[in-house]
């Protein structure tokens, strides 16, 4: 199952001078991706920033080596670039003194990758995210009704690739992948010395996702001090495990301000992190599930789509909420995420009143499709 339209996109981008950087967790999918785009063309030549041959390649390199050996080479794609040093900079040499060479990059840390790219590359690339399969690209794949019936199958195991294309087996590999994102990745990126306290500060989000997130109480919880929590939740940002929506405010006296929520980019993922694997009807999470699922499928969707919009949640100190608000070309569009369709949502009369440049819609199990494709 690949995401036909960043294929699309990437491919569209083939012609140019520009380095292609592709990120997104491990195991979402990447090196399929370019595998797909790759597998029929001539003169493609693949490295992983894994292999110590490819970093020992690197070590050195300057621009009469990249001239002398990838002279022969129009594609050149590098997995997990961020393993390589000064990476940033020989891409750099590549795009000015290699012009024959269309580079693209992969890698499962924008911390690393991304951040080290980011000043030798400007101007010089295109960055995309490969997210978890998406709702719409699993009804391409089998359907609109097939995939509305396991609807309940993916607020519990989501979306990973190789969960979704290995049904009875989703616990055992959600479990080798929390793994993964824990010890493998993050712990040997930053050097992280307390392995079960990012364990629990992982846990606490996961309990509250749709809630506000305070540092000081996360920090008490967790037992890190403010600083060293702020740290920990910007790594798992930039390993995308999860991501922040901050609150929309306009300085209203009782508007919410500098708030923030996270959630998780793979239900599956939060339900392992804090083993609930219980069918649908006996959650008490349900709302959670349901609400994390909503927004995360919505930012692959508008990801996907180059829907380029600021997204929110809206809350005042008397407890008004709205859960999601899209703030696009002048327009503010406000959702409600109920999981039941019988579930009562009206929008807040101090936001229509204060913002009547929008429109409203309360999302649930029933009319969600519309919402995601």
């Amino acid at each position: 199952m690949i995401e036909r339209l960043l294929k699309n996109r990437l491919i569209e981008k083939l012609d140019d001078k520009k380095v292609i950087v592709l990120l997104g967790a491990r195991q979402v999918g990447k090196t399929t991706l370019l595998n797909s785009i790759f597998s029929q063309k001539e003169q493609v030549q693949f490295l992983s920033g894994d292999d110590a041959d490819t970093e020992a390649l690197f070590r050195r390199a300057n621009a009469t080596f990249f001239k002398k050996n990838f002279a022969q080479t129009k594609f050149l794609i590098i997995d997990e670039a961020q393993r390589i040093k000064d990476i940033g900079v020989k891409l750099k040499l590549m795009a000015d003194h290699v012009p024959g060479v269309k580079v693209l990059v992969s890698g499962s840390s924008a911390f690393d990758l991304a951040n080290k790219i980011q000043e030798p590359l400007t101007g010089r690339k295109w960055e995309y995210q490969l997210h978890p399969v998406s709702f719409a690209e699993m009804v391409n794949h089998h359907g609109l009704l097939e995939e509305k019936r396991l609807l309940q199958s993916r607020l519990l195991y989501g979306y990973y690739p190789e969960v979704v294309t290995n049904p009875g087996r989703e616990k055992e590999i959600l479990k080798s992948l929390t793994d993964s994102f824990l010890y493998k990745d993050i712990l040997q990126w930053e050097g992280i010395q307390k392995p079960q306290k990012l364990l629990t500060l992982l846990q606490a989000l996961a309990y509250q996702v749709g809630h506000t997130v305070s540092f000081n109480e996360l920090s008490i919880k967790v037992g890190l001090d403010k600083k060293t929590v702020e740290k920990y939740i910007n790594l798992l940002e930039q390993t995308f495990v999860i991501f922040r929506m901050g609150s929309f405010s306009r300085n209203l006296r009782n508007e919410l301000s500098n708030s923030s929520k996270y959630y998780f980019y793979d239900n599956g993922i939060r339900n392992a992190l804090i083993a609930a694997f219980q069918p649908i009807e006996n959650r008490m999470d349900i709302g959670a599930l349901w609400e994390n699922y909503m927004v995360a499928e919505r930012k692959k969707y508008n990801d996907y789509n180059q829907q380029w919009c600021n997204t929110y949640f809206w809350r005042t100190h008397a407890q008004q909420e709205i859960d999601l608000i899209e703030e696009k070309d002048g327009l503010l569009y406000a959702f409600e995420i109920k999981w039941n369709p019988a579930a009562k949502a009206r929008l807040s009369k101090t936001f229509s009143s204060q913002y009547p440049n929008h429109q409203f819609a309360v999302i649930n199990n029933e009319n969600y499709t519309a919402f995601l494709m």
